[in-house]
């Protein structure tokens, strides 16, 4: 009998209940907004920025309301605004160059390797196209960091990083967000902290964080946040650094400090999960893992493979067997955008010029999430269903 998988790739794990009783506690208070706070109190909003902040190894942290806004409020930090150029990855997911939109800003499409990663060989050739580079580590995939500070120290370019999929990852030992001048994440319900939507800012550039936290929306209350640049420093900024409110308030913040407490043992449990997946498509004819170099300590919350100069129709006819026996796939290489899967081609406000070996990777990425409500032997048995459907496709049957 065909085995078919029966599991929800959408269905996270309970809040635990530390972070539930947190919550609760803030709800009986009535005091939600990050600055409604009683005489001496800190609020969880800036113990949370505290925490995260000696977590990175960061000298600052703002939390605010989604990834995204942290994205667009770290482009306005450095000044990027109508009519800047900011390179960014042509593999990434539509927020990344919608904040770059954002601001009035222009994305220029760094192309793909085929480890997935941002190639640097383009990089390095478009350098000096902008200012700005907003680095996206897409789908949790980390270039070589060395290479590539190199390359933008020597063209002036700063960093942002997009670490939205690389929570709790490492270059070299380094946490993932610790290399640019600014590193944005994301507490999206499907990324590695769950407050249905958020983001944090750290950076250890004293005027970017004063005027991300201005722009915040902090009024003049920037003295409440624990940590924040020397007062001083927003004194410098407040006249000419505008208010887009964009907080977070004290109900997400209690949700996500127990959660950011065991991101450790979560990212060995998703990497238990992913090599499960790995080693059983490990050898499949046609189906290409994507290596891991030895310096990335990565967070495998979801996987990617290629299936490179594939037909359309035969990529199309695996992700339909494969759902038709329960296991969801997205392909990044549909002529058409199809929920998160979008292309930088798609991107029409965005216009690029043609990029024929990134389209060629693109068009053969297939992503499915690894969410840890799989147990490992869940992951085995969607590895085995991959696996056959792949093989059947290839041989033609």
């Amino acid at each position: 009998m065909t085995e078919k998988f029966t599991g929800s790739f959408t269905q996270q794990e309970a809040i635990p209940e530390e972070a539930i009783a947190a919550a609760l506690e803030v709800l009986k208070s009535g005091r939600l907004h990050r600055y409604n706070l009683t005489a001496g109190a800190p609020g969880e909003v800036a113990l949370l920025e505290q925490e995260f902040a000696a977590q990175t190894g960061a000298r600052y942290c703002v939390a605010v309301a989604s990834g995204g806004y942290a994205m667009a409020t770290a482009l306005r930090a450095l000044g990027v605004g109508p009519g800047d150029r900011v390179l960014t990855n042509a593999f990434t997911l539509a927020p990344v160059p919608g904040a770059i939109a954002s601001v009035g800003a222009q994305p220029v499409f760094v192309g793909v390797t085929e480890d997935l990663v941002i190639d640097l060989a383009d990089l390095e050739a478009k350098a000096g196209q902008a200012e700005v580079l907003m680095l996206s580590h897409m789908r949790g995939h980390i270039c070589d960091m060395d290479r590539l500070m190199r390359i933008c120290d020597a063209a002036g370019l700063r960093v942002i990083e997009d670490c939205a999929h690389t929570m709790g990852a490492q270059w070299r030992g380094t946490p993932s967000g610790r290399h640019g001048v600014m590193a944005c994440y994301s507490t999206q319900t499907y990324k590695h902290v769950n407050s249905g939507e958020g983001g944090l800012l750290i950076s250890d550039d004293d005027e970017l964080m004063a005027r991300a936290i201005m722009m915040s929306g902090s009024y003049m209350l920037y003295e409440r946040h624990l940590a924040r640049p020397a007062m001083e420093v927003f004194e410098r900024v407040k006249y000419d650094t505008p208010n887009i409110s964009g907080r977070m308030d004290h109900l997400r913040a209690a949700l996500l400090r127990p959660q950011l407490r065991e991101l450790g043992g979560q990212v060995t449990r998703w990497n238990a999960r992913y090599r499960e997946v790995e080693e059983g498509l490990g050898g499949t004819p046609g189906l290409t893992l994507i290596a891991r170099p030895e310096a990335e300590r990565f967070v495998g919350s979801s996987i990617q493979f290629l299936l490179l100069d594939w037909p359309d129709a035969k990529i199309d006819a695996v992700l339909r067997r494969c759902l038709a026996r329960g296991v969801e796939l997205k392909w990044f290489g549909g002529a058409e955008p199809a929920g998160f899967t979008s292309r930088y081609d798609s991107w029409r406000y965005a216009p690029s010029a043609p990029m024929p070996a990134t389209d060629r990777v693109l068009k053969g990425v297939i992503d499915m999430r690894l969410p840890l409500t799989f147990s490992l032997g869940d992951c085995a048995q969607i590895a085995r269903i991959i696996r056959a459907e792949v093989g059947a496709v290839w041989q033609g049957d």
